[in-house]
């Protein structure tokens, strides 16, 4: 698997790699500024929460280098994706350390955005660890969206809990959802499991339910943007639709999330901001008009899945079970807000 990131110190800029381009081109975007690394998040370029964090926290360690103000790349790379909060929390990260003297500010903010990244592989690592125990030895799994390395700062929350399990020695056969409009699990998701060895089958979001029905699946997968205080997750618009297709045939529905993916101000999904996006993103596929512009779109990013819909939330410091207040308490150790 290429890396998401690299840091060319001789060059103080951040190459990032060009998922809009993945599976038939593996590219890099050379990046010097803050601009630079917003101009790739709006374009998602880079997506998934945590990468998403990871680049915003170098974007603003490339200002801070360069001697420019980073009170405004701050500004600018927080105002790229409302839903995902990692972006929100790496760039509290990077404010913390903002009022250093100028002549350390610029080291000091690269060696954040450099434990930034490490430590997310990490997690990433430890998340795979607790969730893999979850899935049986023969297991059948379907995915949405990607939540892989593309996604994070390497390994994956999702995937990475199906990495942790192959690489356990279990039997782990992922059916990977197509995620419309942009198709990250069939172009992202699929080219990392096909570079793994893992065995998967790419199939239609519409299609998911009636797998359910007609094949056994052991369990349902996914990632999550932002997770408020009771449980309710945002994540990819699809999931909800396959949490209510996993409650109604008895699959198991996981979610695997750092703890910094939790929003410690948001006590309910009802106040989780949901991006929308272009119409032509449903207009159009690659060169092609599929209806005229006549139509009318509705085109948002993300749904917010409730928590009574969720069986576990896998993090890397152990796994959540409702009731999610208490747990988050004690597991994570953060205050749970009332809705």
């Amino acid at each position: 698997m290429p890396d998401s990131f690299r840091f060319l110190r001789e060059e103080t800029a951040l190459e990032i790699l060009d998922q809009r381009l993945i599976p038939f081109q593996v590219s890099y975007l050379k990046c010097t500024s803050a601009d630079q690394v917003a101009s790739a998040i709006v374009s998602m370029a880079v997506r998934g929460a945590p990468a998403i964090g990871i680049a915003a926290a170098f974007g603003v360690a490339l200002d801070a280098l360069a001697g420019r103000d980073v009170e405004r790349a701050i500004r600018i790379l927080w105002a790229t994706r409302p839903t995902a909060v990692n972006l929100f929390w790496a760039l509290d990260r990077m404010r913390s350390i903002a009022g250093l003297p100028p002549d350390i500010r610029g080291d000091a903010m690269l060696k954040e955005a450099l434990s930034i990244w490490e430590e997310d592989l990490r997690i990433n690592k430890a998340i795979g660890a607790n969730g893999s125990v979850l899935l049986p030895e023969r297991a059948k799994v379907i995915t949405h969206c990607n939540t892989g390395s593309l996604a994070t700062g390497g390994y994956g929350t999702a995937l990475g809990v199906i990495r942790a399990a192959v690489e356990a020695g279990k039997d782990v056969e992922v059916f990977v959802d197509e995620t419309r409009p942009r198709f990250q699990g069939a172009r992202l998701t699929a080219f990392e499991l096909f570079s793994d060895g893992i065995k998967f089958t790419v199939i239609c979001d519409s299609m998911a339910h009636w797998l359910m029905r007609t094949r056994r699946i052991d369990a349902v997968l996914v990632g999550a943007d932002r997770v408020a205080m009771n449980g309710d997750v945002a994540n990819k618009i699809g999931t909800y639709s396959l949490a209510v297709g996993a409650k109604h045939h008895g699959v198991p529905f996981y979610v695997a999330a750092p703890s910094s993916t939790f929003d410690l101000q948001c006590p309910s999904g009802e106040a989780i901001p949901i991006e929308e996006r272009s119409p032509e993103e449903l207009r159009t596929l690659g060169a092609e008009t599929l209806f005229p512009e006549d139509y009318p779109v509705w085109n948002p990013s993300f749904d917010v899945t409730p928590n009574e819909m969720i069986s576990a939330i896998i993090t890397e410091k152990g796994v959540l079970h409702p009731p999610y207040g208490a747990s988050i308490r004690s597991v994570l150790g953060f205050e749970v807000l009332k809705p």
